[in-house]
């Protein structure tokens, strides 16, 4: 049996964004514009969006506060692509196209499930939910859902299959409500809800909560290396969960976190959450650029920054990239094994933090008083203006590397990025430079103004960067 929506609705393709494009699919898209890079630079759609959530329920530094002092509650309900499969052949689906190992992957567990392509390069994440038996749920970005759903169905796995689209291009209800509740007092909080001490759930295991008389599924996280669950359950349910937890958090100093403050998380717990899906080229995924739509994530995702080349395997990224080497596991065989047993050995780049120049990153605000061509603007508390944000490191002159997710951080008063670099210049303390804004003076793109393009000096950095982050986010 191919896979199949559980309802009467037919099973999506994959997300379709509002376009005036009339291609039929990515390939079109791709022929048409003479180039992978072509395409994606000269896109109008700006950073990822986290919809329906309010901006601000009090104001971003205090929000950003209190995942770090007191309580955080953060919905996740909106933002993320749910893929849900179930069937004999489920967990043969997520173990043919992962990197991840699935010999003790059990019902009641989560992981961080990575997909590459047959080169070894990087797809997209997501978690991966254990729900029951032989049933599954895929949580985030949709590129890697695209991926997963194409193989369902052109290798006609015994599942069946159903997806809930991200609340951008989702008119109706989602299937479930998403909710992160984490902090120093998220336990007390937690105990306050639920009447009852919580259940000591190991990291990235789940168990049952009972909330204002309503069933909910509690997944172990740290988002940031603070205590914390996330919370889900039926769509139904969502505001009543939600308004028993505010209410019961109330005397512990909780707050709720707007969408302004809300992608900051990854700044500090260390996630890149924007690789480029590394599915563009080679023979071996015509067929894949074919199915996708020309109206989907990846032929209208937006390309940024400073860092330019004209080949778009330049911006793919590795599982050792991104800092995923703990969870490629050569214990079973899957697409892009080969690829990877030859980078194991000796993975060439690292994650790290960039820690921006305080006098540089005040610069920039003084060339919007200053008169003549002003610096790119920095937005806060997440500075990306492209769905694909790539900015060039160097050190000396040369290209070392790209910074790839920026903004600030209350808690750590700081303007901080995310970025790959050559191994050699990835220990702490290490002097570089970010090339901050565009070349030319700026692109098409409606979200960057004409600007000047700057060098700004920056320090490597731990990832996380946050302390607790480094101690108690993963287990030891």
């Amino acid at each position: 049996m191919k896979a199949r929506r559980m309802s009467p609705v037919p099973f999506a393709k994959q997300e379709e964004l509002p376009t005036t494009m009339s291609y039929r699919s990515l390939e079109d898209a791709l022929e048409t514009a003479g180039s992978p890079v072509n395409l994606l630079r000269n896109s109008q759609i700006g950073p990822y969006a986290f919809p329906v959530v309010r901006s601000e329920f009090t104001n971003w530094r205090d929000e950003q506060r209190a995942w770090k002092e007191t309580c955080a509650l953060l919905d996740q309900s909106h933002h993320m692509t749910d893929l849900y499969v179930e069937g004999p052949d489920a967990l043969k689906v997520f173990s043919d196209l992962g990197v991840n190992s699935f010999k003790n992957f059990r019902v009641n567990q989560a992981k961080q499930f990575v997909a590459c392509n047959p080169h070894g390069y990087v797809i997209g994440d997501a978690i991966l939910f254990y729900l029951d038996e032989n049933k599954f749920n895929l949580v985030g970005r949709p590129p890697v859902h695209n991926w997963v759903q194409y193989n369902l169905e052109a290798r006609g796995y015994k599942v069946l299959a159903e997806r809930d689209e991200r609340s951008a291009v989702n008119q109706g209800r989602r299937k479930t409500f998403r909710y992160q509740v984490q902090g120093p007092q998220a336990v007390r909080v937690m105990e306050k809800v639920t009447g009852k001490p919580v259940p000591d759930i190991k990291f990235f295991h789940m168990d049952e909560f009972q909330v204002a008389g309503r069933r909910v599924r509690a997944l172990r996280h740290g988002m940031v290396g603070q205590p914390g669950w996330e919370l889900f359950g039926p769509w139904a349910d969502g505001d009543r969960v939600r308004d028993a937890i505010i209410q019961a958090g109330q005397e512990f100093g909780i707050r709720q976190v707007g969408s302004r403050a809300y992608p900051t998380t990854c700044l500090e717990s260390g996630w890149i959450p924007s690789p480029l899906p590394a599915i563009y080229t080679g023979a071996e995924l015509m067929g894949y650029r074919q199915w996708l739509s020309a109206t989907g994530y990846e032929a209208t995702a937006s390309l940024g920054g400073s860092f330019y080349a004209e080949d778009i395997t330049s911006y793919y990224l590795t599982p050792y990239d991104l800092g995923y080497a703990q969870f490629v596991k050569f214990d079973h065989d899957f697409v892009g094994r080969p690829a990877l047993e030859k980078m194991a050995s000796k993975p060439t780049r690292k994650k790290i933090t960039l820690v921006w120049n305080g006098e540089d990153f005040t610069r920039i605000f003084g060339s919007l008083v200053a008169g003549g061509d002003i610096t790119k603007y920095v937005d806060l508390p997440l500075a990306n203006y492209a769905t694909l944000p790539y900015d060039k490191i160097s050190r000396g002159g040369k290209t070392i590397g790209i910074s790839t997710y920026t903004g600030y951080t209350y808690n750590e008063r700081a303007m901080i990025s995310l970025g790959v670099v050559e191994n050699e210049y990835g220990e702490p303390g290490t002097e570089v430079t970010v090339a901050w804004g565009e070349e030319g003076g700026g692109s098409s793109k409606p979200t960057v103004e004409r600007h000047k393009q700057v060098e700004i000096r920056a320090t490597v950095a731990t990832v996380p960067y946050a302390e607790v982050a480094r101690t108690a986010y993963r287990p030891h």
